[in-house]
């Protein structure tokens, strides 16, 4: 509220102005913030990257699971496999067929060359399409 002091009756009047300037001076902090932020926004490295077409895949109606737990034990769905009978019970559980999709499961503890080792027995035994199954980040299984 201000008021006005210049005037002939003595008291005081009020005047209903809106006093602009500190909405001005946000305005122009506001400015000067996204000028400074938006170049840093953008990436600097120019990639021509391909479109891609492709749908999304569906998930089969019983998938194959390879799991490598944090001791490193291994399961083949749910049943507990040993690592050098992991392509016999694959071949005996999909009659065969090495062109089934295998998802393979592992903890975040399992150290990188192992799971390596694990692709390196799979891809040996003649199972090329293995899928790394991970969390999204809402939490489920992709």
């Amino acid at each position: 509220m201000a008021a006005h002091l210049g005037s002939s009756k003595g008291a005081l009047e009020e005047t209903h102005e809106i006093n602009v300037t500190p909405f001005i001076d946000v305005m122009l902090v506001l400015l000067i913030i996204f000028m400074v932020a938006a170049p840093l926004a953008t990436v600097d490295l120019p990639v021509d990257l391909p479109a891609a077409n492709a749908a999304p895949h569906e998930k089969p109606d019983k998938p194959v699971y390879v799991t490598i737990q944090a001791d490193l034990a291994l399961a083949l769905g749910e049943t507990p496999v040993k690592r050098n009978d992991l392509v016999a019970s694959l071949d005996s559980l999909g009659g065969g067929d090495k062109s089934k999709r295998i998802f393979l499961r592992a903890d975040s503890a399992v150290p990188y060359g192992e799971m390596m080792a694990i692709l390196e027995r799979l891809r040996s035994g003649g199972y090329a399409k293995v899928a790394l199954v991970a969390l999204d980040a809402g939490g489920a299984a992709k």
